[in-house]
């Protein structure tokens, strides 16, 4: 079997770290399988090198704070590349370039365009270790580039279809993933499996065991994942494609993310193109918009309310105060204090009555729901963040999902 193992930041994180992370790659070389590895750097080691970017520049270019973040992975692949040697293996180390990370030229948020892993794949062939550094590759220019917080996670989906891998596993300090944030539901249950469908929507909801590049990166390739803890060496949660067993489970589990603004711009004149006028702006600062609801009045006028991530909320709000008179509306208000709670699962194909059974659930509760969104596979409710705990509890118990065994 060949296998690519991803190690982030605390399986790295100090000297004894770092050896048992090697005896865990010996373990496997010694069951007959060939693995190369991916090394984020060391827990803390990117923002401390960030500080000091900022110690000397208050606006340091990206292309050097690219240089400069790299080199965090390159001690980490050095360090965990020489304790292999230690144990007799045959290691290496290498950074994004000389892996063959191709990427293109933005940085701070490069994408992968492509990985030349012939010489990669030769050292697998005779048992050798290459250990990669993730979060990073070389554009044709051969800058460094970097691919953006919890990049390491798609570098090592992108080399492990490269190297044509069986399965890519990502060690970090979770053991798997679960059907709702357990420090919030101690009754939630670790899942055996889950399709590449679900993760995605678990990421983009605030998860962060897994970045949604490369849960995407993944299913357009069917790679599967298998995610779970260098601490505690038993199997953790595969992610892959969508199979009957999963299809029979209505919910698999309930998201939240507090990381939400809600904004409404009030009475614009209705007319084709006002969400484009409304949208244009906040598209090009950058700004990712989700849930969006539109009242059209008899008047002709039109109500439309939006959120955006709260990080994004005062930015978002001047651009509304700029457009509220360019487009005749007349007024705009914000609140970041909503949240996100969502219920997730394939089943949801299969089974009605899962929307009504939700706000029947948060009815009940007393906690009001001032938006909706659904997809296929999920359904989110935008509520006021104080009552974010009081849903997911409730949700995850009227879903079964507090049962003593969880399977999908």
């Amino acid at each position: 079997m060949r296998i690519v193992q991803k190690y982030g930041g605390t399986s790295v994180g100090s000297v004894e770290r770092i050896r048992k992370t090697a005896k865990i790659i010996q373990g496997e070389l010694e069951r007959g399988n060939q693995v190369a590895v991916v090394v984020s750097a060391m827990s803390g080691e990117t923002n401390r090198l960030l500080a000091l970017a900022n110690e000397i520049s208050e606006s340091p270019t990206s292309r050097e704070l690219d240089a400069l973040v790299a080199t965090g992975e390159q001690v980490s692949a050095a360090l965990l590349a020489m304790e292999l040697q230690n144990l007799g293996i045959k290691a290496y180390s290498f950074n994004g370039a000389q892996a063959g990370m191709k990427t293109d030229g933005r940085f701070v948020r490069a994408r992968i365009t492509d990985v030349k892993s012939d010489h990669l794949i030769e050292h697998l062939e005779r048992f050798e270790v290459p250990v990669v550094t993730g979060f990073q590759g070389v554009d044709e220019l051969g800058n460094i580039t970097t691919l953006g917080r919890g990049g390491s996670d798609t570098s090592a989906v992108a080399l492990a279809i490269a190297v044509k891998a069986d399965v890519c596993d990502i060690y970090t300090d979770v053991d798997g993933i679960y059907t709702t944030d357990p420090r919030i539901v101690p009754k939630a249950q670790k899942m055996d499996q889950i399709s590449f469908e679900e993760m995605l929507e678990f990421a983009s909801l605030g998860a962060k065991v897994l970045q949604t590049r490369s849960v995407e990166l993944a299913m357009r390739y069917n790679m599967p994942i298998h995610l779970r803890s260098s601490f505690d060496l038993v199997p953790g949660t595969m992610v892959t494609i969508e199979d009957e067993k999963m299809e029979r489970a209505t919910i698999s589990g309930v998201a939240y993310n507090r990381d939400e603004a809600k904004i409404t711009i009030m009475e614009i004149p209705d007319h084709p193109g006002i969400a484009s006028n409304v949208f244009g702006p906040v598209a090009e600062a950058g700004i990712n918009v989700d849930v969006i609801v539109q009242n059209v009045s008899e008047e002709g006028h039109t109500d439309i309310t939006f959120t955006v991530p709260r990080s994004d909320y005062a930015p978002t709000m001047k651009i509304m105060a700029g457009l509220t008179e360019e487009l005749g509306a007349s007024n705009f208000k914000g609140d970041d204090t909503v949240a996100k709670v969502s219920v997730i699962g394939v089943g949801m194909r299969s089974h009605a009555g899962v929307a009504q059974k939700m706000f029947q659930v948060l009815a009940t509760e007393g906690v009001n729901i001032q938006m909706i969104t659904t997809s296929e596979i999920k359904i989110t409710v935008v509520i006021e963040e104080k009552y974010v705990e009081l849903a997911v509890r409730a949700l995850h118990a009227a879903f079964g999902l507090d049962k003593e065994s969880n399977t999908i």
